[in-house]
């Protein structure tokens, strides 16, 4: 049997704005990571026995 879920703890103060300025300004992602995401999908679901 699973576990209960703990409530996420709310962030105040200097936590929070630190945690909203890295929401409003993401890294970028490169091409080239992208790519390899998109590869590793496609080869994941060249091996799947299973549908969407």
């Amino acid at each position: 049997m699973a576990r209960p879920i703990k409530e996420t703890p709310t962030l105040r103060g200097a936590e929070a704005q630190a945690f909203e300025y890295r929401m409003s300004h993401p890294k970028p992602v490169t091409q080239e990571a992208v790519d390899n995401a998109r590869d590793a999908y496609n080869r994941v679901m060249s091996i799947a026995k299973f549908t969407f």
